[in-house]
This record gives C-alpha cells, structure tokens and sequence, in this order.
C-alpha cells in the first residue's frame, strides 16, 4: 500500500493539477534558493541576498511611529479594546465604510490630488493578486484573452489565468525604443490574436511598470483609452507602484485621463483599476486589494466575490484610522518618494562603478538591468539562465532573469533595492562589484556542473519555445511541460502573493 496522497493526482480536480501555476518559472524558483540560504549580515554573511522581492521597507519606520501614538486605532490595545466586539463580528463584504473612504482619499493623495475617488465603487479583496483574479473573473470567461505588454510581472501567469482560464497574449516591447508600449503595437497584437480565432475582451497594464519602472504618459494612455472604447473590449490598469515614484514627470493615473479625454472618445464602464497598499506603503502582509470600477454592474458582481478574499475587519480599522490622519499621510508619501529616490541613485551608482546600466526609470522598486554584455552569447536564452544561476549559486544574489517576465531580448535582470537595510545593499553591490571585475572580459566562461547544464539545457528549450511562441503564434506561456505545482516553502512568494 502507498502512502496517502501518493496517487494524488488521479482524485484531485484539474484545476489544482494544472500547468497553468508557473510554479517552476525560474522567477520562483530564485525564491527557492533563497529561502534554502538566507543572507543574514551576522548569522550567514555568506547566504543569498533577496533581491527578487518588490517590497518597500524604506518607510516602516513611520508606519511603526504612528502606531506607538495611536494605540486606540488597534483592538489589541487598553485603548482600542472596547471596540473589540463590534470589529471581532461579522462584517458585510462591502467592508467599514471609513476604510472604503479612507482608501479612496489615500488612492486619490497618492496620485498627487490630481483625481478623486468614490469609495462606493471600492471593493476589497486579498491583496492585488485576488484582486487581480476578481477582475478577470467578472470580465472574462475561459479562453478569453487579455493583451498584456511585455515583459510584464512573472507572476500574472498565476494571477490572471490559473484558475479563471483566461489566457494572456503579449504585447511584445523592445530595448530599440526603450521598452515604450504604443497604440500601434496593442493594435498590432489585437489584430493577431483575431486571425488567430481568439476573443480578445482587454487590454491590462501595469503604471508604474514591473518590472520597468517606467511611466505611461498622459498622450499615450489617452490613445489607449480611445483605442479599448474603439474595440469596445476593457482597459485594466494596475496601479500598485502609483505612490513609489522618485524622479522625472508625475504620475499619471487613468483616472485622470476618463476626466480628461471627451465623453465621445471613452466608454467608461470598460476602464478598471486595481491597487493594493502593499507596494506603496510596504504592506503586503496586511493582504490589501482593491478593485476600483467605473462600471456599475463590474463593482455589484466584484463585491459578491471579494466575500471570498475580504480585508479583515481588525486591518480596516487601523488603517482607516492611519489613512484618514492628513498630516501622517502627506509626510509618509513625501518621504517614501525621497527614500526610494536615495536609495535608487545609491544602486544605479554602484552599479555604474561595474560598468552596469539600468533602463532609465522613475517609479517602483527595482531596476531593469541591463546584463547583455556578459552574455557567453547575446543572442541566446541559455546564456542569460547560464549566468542567473552564476548569479545565485556563486554571486549569492536572487535576482530575476528578463525571460521569466517574458522579454523577448535575452541578458535583462530584475534587481529589487527597497527590501533590505543599507549594510545589506552595500554587501550586494561589492558582490556585483567583484563578480565583474573577476571576469573582465566582459564573458563568462566558467563551465557549469554536470547538474546545472542539464537544467539549463532544459531551460534553454524553454527559452526557445516561448520566444517562439511569443512572436509566431502567441499560445500561451509555461505550457511546455512544467509539472503540477510541488510543496512551497512557507516564505514562499506563492504563499506571499
């Protein structure tokens, strides 16, 4: 007799043993590694430092400091605890009504006060990952697709189509014009995805971009808006970088541009939001997704799903609490914007003194790095999972290859800054540092072990077949044998979202 659950697959739905997870992309399995080698600056100074992590822990100092003098704001408190029963009962899946308004005014601060918000149309769910598949659920049936430029965050595969069914077609960017999206090129791909017999029902983007950092301008969100209007198919926009950005124009939120364009040029019940407070405020624990919809029926069939992913009540209150304090929040969003603009120059600078540049970026919190020249080959794949491995297992960093967010260029990074303290910074960049200086060549030619050339012989094929893919007939990604997702670690960003 086998031991239980050896046999799983044949008693578990389709869903749970599906390919559709991406759980062994090599965007996770950097994670993997990670987790297995920790860096610790005094308990393991020779562990791997997580640099595949968005997270923003520049600011928590603030968030903490409010906390001490608003003890009443918590029901774990002397001073909060007589609200304890009303928060500790049930709550309709509407949520608190001052944290839907505080939310709104928050969303609306963090886009420079340029654009309100009504907090009825504010629905909750967990984090912007369920909030994320709460959109494609109320728009989408399975087998409908959703242009999505790319490269776009590695984890949208899961997010947006594991269990909704929906399938993505990229929007292929490239290094010639600086990864800039244009109305020419969605149109481009749309017109691809219809001889291809697929149902196109939208457009999604991330502004700020990740894994860029980019910003889309003002112009170039208009066309878009007229073109989804056009096509009468949706427009959602993730939004959950609004508040990191730290140089260059302001932000600008498609809110701001359903105000300006003509009445004419844009249907409104086809434009959605999605923001969470988990990039902006550095809190992704707390589990805070919104679903922010012009379209009425969109927001009464949102909010009937969010009761699968609510905020919990005892988060509400706090935070309605800490976002409707106006001193508090205008303080936090200046400072978060000044730190991250630190601490990005601080990066791109001692990445500079590797002869390492960046993509040009405003907002978020990583770079796109640019590692082309130390490519055994600049055309190929197999080199650029060649050298992340060198990365992780030599270098000791987990950072994110280009291809595991789907660019179709070889040799980009994903490099996170936001989520360690200094004197963890300062060890990554003398790793970088020495890692290039030892091969100046400029060509890395260390020959891998027995075991990494088989995995990367296999990733290599990978590679070759979503590029494929990518610019012939756009099925979908991470279909090319990945097995069931396995056991995740407990730190694991599938677990984190």
């Amino acid at each position: 007799m086998g031991l239980p659950g050896s046999n799983s697959g044949a008693i578990l739905s389709k869903i749970a043993t599906n390919n559709q997870h991406g759980e062994n992309s090599e965007y996770f399995e950097g994670w993997k590694a990670y987790d297995k080698d920790p860096f610790h600056l005094s308990h393991n100074p020779h562990g791997i430092i997580q640099m595949g992590l968005a997270e923003n822990q520049l600011c928590l100092d603030l968030i903490k400091d409010w906390i001490k003098e608003n003890p009443e704001a918590s029901i774990c408190t002397l001073e909060g605890v007589h609200q304890f029963s009303d928060i500790a009962n049930f709550q309709d899946y509407h949520g608190l009504k001052k944290f839907r308004e505080a939310i709104a005014h928050f969303m609306g601060k963090a886009r420079g006060g340029r654009v309100t918000f009504d907090p009825e149309r504010v629905v909750m769910s967990g984090g912007a990952t369920g909030a994320n598949e709460t959109i494609m659920f109320c728009l989408a049936d399975p087998g409908d697709v959703f242009l999505i430029p790319s490269p776009y965050y590695a984890a949208f595969d899961r997010d947006l189509r594991w269990r909704t069914g929906v399938e993505i077609i990229p929007v292929p960017c490239s290094s010639s014009n600086n990864f800039r999206l244009t109305v020419e090129a969605v149109g481009w791909a749309y017109k691809k995805a219809q001889e291809s017999n697929k149902k196109v029902k939208g457009l999604i983007l991330t502004n700020p971009s990740n894994p860029l950092g980019t910003m889309l301008d003002k112009d170039t969100l208009k066309d878009l808006v007229r073109f989804v209007t056009k096509k009468n198919i949706h427009l959602v926009v993730d939004e959950i970088y609004a508040a990191t950005v730290f140089s260059g124009d302001n932000f600008v939120s498609v809110a701001e541009v359903v105000n300006d364009v003509d009445i004419s040029e844009v249907n409104v019940d086809l434009i959605h939001i999605v923001y969470s407070l988990s990039k902006d405020m550095g809190l992704p624990g707390f589990r805070v997704g919104i679903v922010y919809s012009y379209n009425d029926s969109v927001v009464s069939c949102a909010r009937k799903m969010s009761s699968f992913g609510l905020v919990s009540s005892q988060t509400q209150l706090m935070l309605a609490s800490m976002l409707s304090d106006e001193r508090f929040v205008e303080n936090f969003l200046m400072e978060n914007s000044k730190r991250l603009g630190i601490r990005h120059e601080v990066f791109t600078t001692g990445l500079k003194k590797a002869d390492i540049t960046c993509l040009t970026s405003s907002g978020g919190l990583f770079v796109w790095m640019d590692l082309r020249h130390l490519l055994r080959d600049r055309n190929s794949f197999e080199s650029e999972i060649e050298l992340w491995r060198i990365i992780i297992h030599k270098v000791k960093l987990n950072v994110s290859p280009g291809s595991s967010f789907h660019c179709t260029e070889p040799g980009w990074f994903r490099v996170c800054f936001a989520n360690m303290d200094d004197d963890t910074l300062r060890v990554a960049l003398r790793r970088i540092q020495d890692f290039v200086s030892k091969n100046n060549n400029n060509k890395i030619v260390e020959k891998a072990t027995d075991k990494d050339q088989v995995i990367q012989n296999n990733n290599a094929k990978k590679q070759k077949w979503r590029q494929s893919n990518l610019r012939l007939s756009f099925r979908r990604l991470y279909e090319d044998g990945l097995s069931s997702p396995g056991i995740m670690s407990p730190h694991s960003p599938l677990l984190r979202a």
